[in-house]
């Protein structure tokens, strides 16, 4: 089979595995993890950010960050098909008290959208607490927002909203290498910013949420209240390092597989509508003829793995463990399963 459901499915390379097996180690809750700490320290220079903190999942970064800026019984605003949205099985709710505020219009949100999603002031409706951003925007195709548009996005919303900005950034190494916008110039434009190593960078699990010293400090306490303390964590803070320093630069590969796989389907199936992916992320939407469960089906009969994500449309995402040489050949599977 050749996965391309996610960029989650990549195994430990096997130069990962040793980083991992290798790792000093210590008790990260105790006195420190010394990994982890230069994980963290990274991690924060490459955002530009004071400090960092190691979480074990990007969800969870995500709500550490929610849980510095949200106010219980407020509002965030937060596009209507992101990921803190969708996926994460209403943490904003759940952990902090948080209503969110949709953002509607546009594959990802814009400063046009966001201004028109602003209530007007009353007594009787809920004030908001925090803005959340996402870069790629992983329901629009791992679609970039470019940096222009973050800056515009930010100075309305700590200008005239006069609220802070947390960035879901999950796949912000994606962004940083489709546009060469630096990470820190990206990161910039938020207060906190989660960024993932689990998917382009292929560590086996991991997150880190960075900002100020003062917003770390606080989201040490939600970790632990969520938690997220770990022991012996450098083995997996290795896999991390390890994909920072040889996977990151490699992630324009999968960026021209998806290209290329897209270039395919839309050649060989007239009747879908195919998503010009701007990273490693390729959105198929489908025609009155076929719904997302018959083509996932008639692609694993094929030998390629696919996800639906919702009826009309499917999801294929290229990644560390699918060559080009797998890409081509999951793309004309593809294009027979279409047909």
């Amino acid at each position: 089979m050749i996965d391309l459901r996610s960029d989650t499915v990549t195994r430990p390379t096997a130069a990962m595995r040793r980083a991992m097996a290798e790792a000093e180690v210590g008790d990260d809750v105790l006195d420190g993890d010394p990994t982890v700490l230069a994980l963290q320290e990274r991690v924060a220079s490459l955002l530009g950010k004071e400090r960092a903190l190691f979480v074990p999942t990007g969800t969870m970064g995500n709500a550490c960050g929610l849980w510095v800026h949200g106010r219980h019984g407020t509002e965030a605003y937060a596009h209507d098909d992101s990921h803190i949205v969708n996926w994460e099985i209403a943490g904003l709710a759940g952990l902090r008290g948080l209503q969110p505020r949709m953002v509607r219009g546009a594959p990802v949100m814009t400063l046009e959208t966001l201004r028109a999603a602003v209530r007007p002031a009353s007594k009787h409706a809920p004030t908001a607490s925090v803005v959340c951003f996402e870069n790629t925007h992983n329901g629009a195709g791992g679609m970039v927002t470019p940096l222009a548009e973050l800056r515009a996005m930010a100075g309305f919303a700590r200008g005239t909203l006069k609220l802070p900005i947390h960035l879901d950034g999950a796949r912000l190494w994606n962004a940083h290498i489709a546009t060469g916008t630096s990470l820190a110039d990206f990161a910039a434009c938020a207060d906190t910013v989660m960024v993932s190593f689990s998917k382009g960078l292929g560590a086996p699990l991991g997150a880190c949420v960075a900002g100020s010293a003062a917003h770390i400090d606080e989201a040490f306490v939600a970790r632990k209240r969520l938690g997220g303390g770990m022991r012996q964590s450098g083995i997996v803070a290795a896999a991390a390092l390890h994909g920072l320093e040889h996977h990151l630069g490699r992630l324009a590969e999968d960026h021209a597989n998806a290209t290329r796989l897209a270039a395919i389907i839309a050649d060989g199936v007239e009747d879908v509508q195919v998503v010009p992916p701007d990273t490693n992320i390729v959105m198929i939407d489908l025609p009155e003829r076929l719904d997302a469960g018959t083509v996932t089906a008639h692609a694993r009969e094929l030998g390629v793995l696919i996800s639906a994500w919702h009826d009309k449309r499917v999801r294929v995402v290229c990644h560390l463990d699918a060559s080009a040489a797998d890409v081509g050949t999951a793309a004309h599977a593809l294009v027979q399963a279409l047909r």
